[in-house]
C-alpha cells in the first residue's frame, strides 16, 4: 500500500486502501486497521493532531494487525 508522509510527532506515514487503513508510527512499527470507514481517513488526514485524532477516533476502535 502507498503511504504519504505526515507531519506528526507519533505517526511518519499513511495510508488507506478499499477500507483498510496503513500507519507508519515514528518508531518504524507499521500497523494496519482494518473496516475503517473513508471518512475517518479523511479527518485523520485532516486533524491538527494526527496523534491525538489516532488515540481519540482509531486506537482500540477498530481490528488491526502488526505489518
Amino acid at each position: 500500500m502507498q503511504r504519504e508522509p505526515v507531519a506528526s510527532d507519533s505517526l511518519t506515514e499513511v495510508g488507506y486502501l478499499n477500507g483498510t487503513l496503513e500507519i507508519q508510527f515514528t518508531t518504524g512499527a507499521v500497523y494496519r486497521y482494518f473496516d475503517v470507514p473513508g471518512r475517518v481517513f479523511e479527518e485523520l488526514m485532516a486533524a491538527e493532531s494526527k496523534g491525538g485524532f489516532f488515540n481519540a477516533q482509531i486506537r482500540d476502535h477498530y481490528r488491526f494487525a502488526r505489518v
